[in-house]
């Protein structure tokens, strides 16, 4: 395998593991014990533009930065592709999440696709709920079929 497919092969495997780090540390680790930072995400009035939440943001921008120095300082290969694959699933996290569904930018609004729709309603059931326990589906970009109904 030459080598732009191997390391097309470790981002694209790395953007969607991805999807399934944003599931468990939703659900285990900002509904678990550090639900302290995520709460306030779940309050509707808040007191400033940035949230608590944000903080998990930022612990995986440091990751993949992370990953991006282990490839130039330690010749680590896969750490360029993983580095990036973790970049781009923050940024579409953040495109989805932060921008078309909680509108912190006014773009996108208009979007109504049966996708949009889907992910829009899946992440307002989570919403319902502003409690710690309890709550329902903890991913971003993949949601269960039934919201799509």
């Amino acid at each position: 395998m030459s080598n732009v497919l191997l390391w097309s092969a470790v981002f694209l495997l790395t953007f969607t593991g991805m999807e399934f780090m944003a599931w468990f540390s939703h659900k285990y680790i900002m509904h678990g014990f550090l639900w302290i930072w995520h709460k306030d995400h779940h309050k509707k009035d808040h007191d400033s533009w940035f949230e608590r939440n944000d903080l998990f943001f930022i612990f995986y921008a440091l990751i993949s930065g992370g990953c991006v120095v282990a490839w130039g300082e330690l010749n680590f290969w896969p750490g360029l592709p993983i580095g990036l694959g973790i970049f781009a699933y923050g940024f579409t996290y953040f495109m989805v999440h932060d921008i078309f569904i909680h509108q912190r930018f006014k773009w996108f609004r208009n979007a109504n696709s049966r996708y949009a729709k889907g992910v829009r309603r899946a992440h307002k059931i989570h919403h319902k709920n502003i409690h710690k326990q309890g709550g329902e589906c903890f991913g971003m970009l993949w949601v269960p079929l039934k919201y799509f109904r």
